[in-house]
């Protein structure tokens, strides 16, 4: 979900509504109460404009300011170009086979453009390999924590979406209109979200705590203050065409062993680099733009008090959601693409990332 859709849908559950609200629906104040005390809240409820919803946003708005947790954002890697050379810095012994390369050939590994090099550069340059190596882990490594972030974001927002549906299907409960019930597939997602931020927030902490080892800062830097998302997927692929050919003169710098390894890799990781980009296109395209208008269409509808507040914050965990899927095609595009770099100069990758992703729409949380 893009994070302007979210504000906008925030902002509307969270204004302030016209009337006041009873200080016996106060979340600071909700107690057993008697019979009468519950028809009169109940009363109070439902004079308000939209009911329980306008209860739920004024104590939302009149909420003190929540105490930032976060930790401290740490040593700034704006991309995987700085990842690279943070990496070699770590690896002292890469100093004379990158002074050897030249200042031209070592920007163009950094940025990520190893079909520009000279095939034979490894055959000519001693430890140039490694050279190549410690870039395509930092660069991998980078990636993954980006990423990782990024999904960080996104889970937080569904757990607001989930605590937000939560807390008013229990003011429903409180003044009688639902049933308990009708409230537990609501508590239900609510615990399923924060299950899912928790997951989110210890592959965060992997992701931060890999680079930090990549790059060889391991118990001098905790984290590392990193974009708020990756790179956008190139409109076109690098052709099969160029591929091949990029391939053919590679292999004829290796020996024959590692020639016919390298061919059999070649196929792989083009076929994983093909797919992981069309299934960015198609997720950061069409996907994403579906979801967005039906993300806006739904809060025009609530607006115009065609759709309920549920309606609302089941759309909401349902663009967070697609922006999770997507964020991880990328991701899987981004590391496809290096492992395609690295074979094209000769490497052989452990493996090739596997393009499942998690799909779908995430389900309806409560019963309207």
């Amino acid at each position: 979900m893009t994070s302007s859709s979210f504000r906008r849908v925030r902002r509307r559950l969270l204004a302030p509504p016209l009337l006041l609200v009873p200080l016996a629906l106060s979340a600071q104040t909700v107690k057993p109460v008697q019979e009468a005390d519950w028809r009169k809240a109940n009363d109070a409820v439902g004079a308000l404009q939209r009911g329980h919803a306008d209860v739920l946003r004024w104590e939302q708005a009149n909420r003190p300011p929540a105490t930032d947790t976060s930790a401290p954002a740490g040593t700034p890697i704006p991309t995987a170009e700085a990842a690279v050379r943070m990496a070699w810095r770590a690896h002292r012994d890469l100093d004379r086979p990158l002074a050897r390369l030249g200042a031209r050939n070592a920007q163009l590994i950094a940025e990520g453009r190893w079909t520009e090099l000279d095939p034979s550069l490894q055959r000519r340059v001693e430890d140039a390999g490694e050279v190549l190596e410690v870039a395509q882990k930092g660069r991998k490594a980078w990636i993954e924590a980006v990423a990782a972030e990024q999904v960080l974001k996104h889970q937080r927002e569904m757990l607001d979406a989930a605590q937000a549906a939560h807390e008013l299907g229990q003011r429903m409960v409180t003044v009688g209109n639902w049933s308990a019930l009708q409230l537990a597939p609501v508590q239900l997602a609510a615990t399923s979200a924060r299950m899912n931020l928790r997951r989110a927030e210890y592959a965060a902490a992997r992701a931060q705590s890999q680079l930090v080892r990549t790059l060889g800062l391991a118990g001098l830097q905790d984290r590392f203050a990193l974009p708020a998302q990756l790179p956008a997927i190139p409109p076109q692929a690098m052709s099969d065409t160029d591929a091949r050919r990029r391939a053919e003169a590679v292999r004829g710098q290796l020996p024959v062993a590692e020639g016919l390894r390298n061919q059999a890799l070649s196929r792989d990781a083009l076929a994983a680099y093909q797919s992981a980009h069309a299934l960015a296109l198609d997720s950061q395209g069409e996907l994403l733009k579906t979801r967005a208008f039906i993300t806006d269409e739904t809060l025009l509808h609530y607006n115009g008090m065609l759709k309920s507040v549920w309606e609302l914050l089941d759309e909401v965990r349902n663009q967070s959601q697609a922006a999770v899927d997507a964020i991880g095609v990328q991701r899987d595009f981004w590391i496809a693409e290096a492992d395609l770099q690295w074979v094209l100069q000769g490497g052989a990758p452990d493996s090739f990332v596997s393009l499942g992703g998690t799909g779908g729409d995430a389900p309806a949380a409560a019963a309207h």
